[in-house]
């Protein structure tokens, strides 16, 4: 994604729907925003439900078509990741395109919009889908400069009543976490290497439950498979549309959204090979001998307790796809 920006002081007319969405109140000709230190709400409640529907409009038609190309404007991030590989993976499967394709619909919307300075500047939109209409989709929105598209990077299923109330102000404006906040459990440029680390080692900062000791002990056991040697690599993602980004919540924690890439070796004994899935044959390179690297990118929503109160990091959610395979 694009992060080129303007410079401060630059010159240009303004129009009127783009003033609105700036809360820039201006006059025709030529003005100066200051949009890299000004704090204002990331976008306007009309700006973020167009970018929903627009971002639903691309995603229906390439998951109809099974062409990646056409949504690719509108995700990136971790989800953009997913996304993007599990359509060049479905399109090789389905040549002819997805004949079961029901489109997404997204209902019941609440958006928290956080107030901050300069880009990126992101979004969360709360909603009911027609698929596992019983738990909430959590989507973040980020747009990387003021001449950019809003694109979804990072969505999550959860429990609603697990999900907490968010901070807001007087005008109904979320309060953003900055990354390096150190009044919570874990601050959020941390948590992906300590989950990673977690995943290697284990420790006492997560609660247990499905995306922690759960995942972890399956992890475990399939080292042990027979006939086969079974290698993880973690990694945590923090730069760029892969970065972490927090609300806060009323209790003085966080909803924290951050993302992470993992790495599963099978490596055969002799005389033996790997079974490659439909999912891993139509995105492999190489040739499957005796070993299969397969990548998978993730993104997770934790709740992020106030360090005060001494809790562990609680997890929400978690959705990882596979978006590469290897052969050797």
């Amino acid at each position: 994604m694009s992060k080129v920006r303007r410079p401060r002081g630059h010159c240009r007319p303004v129009a009127a729907a783009a003033a609105v969405a700036a809360l820039a109140a201006t006059a025709t000709g030529c003005v100066t925003v200051h949009g890299e230190r000004e704090v204002l709400p990331a976008a306007t409640k009309a700006e973020a439900a167009r970018a929903l529907k627009d971002f639903l409009a691309a995603y229906n038609k390439a998951d109809k078509e099974l062409d990646p190309a056409l949504d690719a404007a509108r995700v990136a991030g971790p989800l953009g990741a997913i996304n993007q590989a599990g359509l060049r993976s479905r399109g090789v499967q389905h040549p002819d395109g997805n004949k079961q394709h029901v489109p997404l619909e997204l209902t019941d919307v609440t958006y928290s919009i956080p107030k901050k300075a300069g880009w990126p500047r992101w979004f969360m939109a709360d909603t009911r889908a027609n698929r596992r209409s019983d738990l909430r989709w959590l989507w973040v929105f980020t747009k990387a400069g003021p001449d950019e598209l809003w694109r979804a990077t990072y969505l999550n299923l959860a429990s609603p009543k697990k999900v907490p109330e968010l901070k807001k102000d007087k005008d109904g404006w979320a309060e953003p976490v900055d990354v390096t906040a150190k009044d919570l459990a874990i601050s959020p440029a941390e948590l992906g290497g300590k989950y990673t680390s977690y995943l290697k080692s284990g420790g006492g900062e997560f609660a247990p439950g499905d995306h922690t000791s759960g995942w972890k002990a399956i992890r475990d056991k399939n080292t042990k498979r027979a006939g086969l040697a079974v290698q993880y690599i973690d990694e945590p993602q923090n730069g760029g549309s892969f970065a972490p980004l927090g609300l806060r919540t009323e209790d003085g924690g966080a909803l924290v959204f951050f993302s992470t890439r993992h790495y599963e070796k099978q490596t055969a004994f002799k005389g033996l090979s790997p079974r490659v899935d439909a999912d891993a044959k139509a995105l492999l390179k190489g040739e499957v001998r005796q070993s299969l690297l397969l990548t998978r990118a993730a993104n997770q929503v934790v709740v992020d307790p106030a360090r005060s109160g001494g809790g562990k990091v609680r997890f929400l959610g978690r959705l990882q796809g596979l978006t590469g395979a290897k052969g050797d």
